[in-house]
């Protein structure tokens, strides 16, 4: 197994080149945060606490998804610089401006939500736009390929008519479930930092066995612009958060960690599979929520104090201490998927299912699918 996890056609330093993208983008994630949180507060675009769901004490600034926006597209506009230095462009370039364009409707749309409170049907419409744009760019999953690694064959016709769905379940997927997990303060920015760093160790291992069509740049420039503009904005939203993303940087971050599982889908199976187990956290998290309102007879698609950290929140645990345990859980899903790619299909299915029966009995044994109130919030032990 040890000896699979570098390929013999690439070094492990591949990827050293496009580290400028990396601090390029978090450069420009910094003042363009900064600016973001000042204009929010001159025109009044703020989230203002509930005291049920939103439990911040005073209005936070909102719009900082354009903050990562900006980030994320300065390092992608230097990923392409860089490929036309080395007269690599024209392969990647309708790829790269698909899943930029993409990422740019999806903030868009959440900015829109963040700015008017528009209905869930306008949101999920906008999100189908920004996933035509990943397949009109050629970003799908090639199926015919993975079928044929499992000893299938399928027409050309019916991979591109499988295709299509598979990348609207994607973006949907990724992007509400990130919206979800934007609970805490810092929370949901460090956590999808942490997902793009176990997805760039997996391209890396991918790039050194040279067995990508679709070109191992892509993957290395979108992952590091994403933990860039991640990582620029999160000095600004760590508690005492002074700005939020709301779904403008949720959707943002959702879009584009789904653009990449996609391009994950290109030739093994397991690339795909391991990609799935280190978005681990943000699929538990949803999952957890939707089950737990349908075992409750709740609506399902009502906010509560039903997600994880929530729960750990309401048992007494302090905020920052709650998003340290995410960041840990999110560390050992991308973990446990980095070390299923080098194993054969079966063992590496063994594993996925072991840690999802794994999963499952923890959150039963932490009573996380019982509700208690109005919204779901247990009650905190008693001193």
């Amino acid at each position: 197994m040890l000896a699979s996890l570098v390929g013999p056609f690439k070094p492990i330093t591949w990827i050293l080149p496009f580290w400028p993208v990396l601090l390029i983008s978090f450069i420009a994630a910094l003042p363009g945060t900064w600016l973001c949180k000042e204009l929010a507060i001159k025109f009044g675009v703020v989230d203002k606490p509930d005291g049920a769901v939103k439990t911040h004490s005073k209005p936070i600034a909102y719009l900082g998804g354009l903050g990562i926006l900006f980030g994320f597209a300065t390092g992608i506009l230097a990923g392409l610089f860089l490929l036309e230095q080395v007269e690599m462009l024209k392969p990647y370039l309708k790829l790269l401006i698909g899943i930029l364009g993409g990422a740019s409707v999806a903030c868009f749309v959440g900015l829109v939500d963040d700015l008017l409170d528009i209905r869930p049907s306008r949101k999920i419409l906008g999100q189908l736009f920004a996933a035509s744009i990943l397949i009109a760019a050629g970003i799908r999953p090639n199926l015919s390929v993975i079928f044929t690694q499992l000893g299938m064959h399928i027409p050309a016709a019916l991979d591109t008519i499988l295709g299509v769905p598979i990348v609207i379940i994607f973006v949907l997927g990724a992007t509400n479930s990130l919206n979800l997990l934007d609970g805490l303060d810092g929370l949901c920015a460090g956590v999808t930092a942490i997902i793009t760093l176990g997805m760039l160790i997996l391209a890396v291992h991918i790039g050194t066995w040279n067995l990508s069509s679709t070109g191992d740049p892509v993957r290395a420039i979108v992952g590091l612009s994403l933990v860039g503009g991640a990582l620029g904005f999160l000095p600004f939203n760590k508690s005492p958060a002074k700005i939020f993303m709301g779904d403008a940087g949720s959707m943002l971050l959702g879009f584009v960690v789904a653009a990449m599982m996609i391009l994950f889908a290109e030739r093994q199976p397991l690339w795909w599979m391991a990609s799935l187990m280190i978005f681990g956290l943000p699929i538990l998290d949803t999952a957890v929520a939707l089950i737990r309102r349908l075992l409750n007879k709740r609506p399902l698609f009502v906010s509560d104090r039903g997600h994880i950290y929530d729960q750990l929140i309401d048992r007494g645990i302090p905020l920052k201490k709650t998003v340290v345990i995410c960041y840990l859980l999110a560390g050992i899903y991308a973990i446990i998927g980095l070390i299923m790619c080098p194993l054969r299909h079966r063992y590496a299915i063994i594993i996925l299912a072991v840690t999802t029966v794994i999963s499952a009995a923890v959150i039963w044994k932490m009573g996380f699918l019982k509700m208690e109130g109005l919204r779901g919030a247990v009650k905190k032990p008693s001193q």
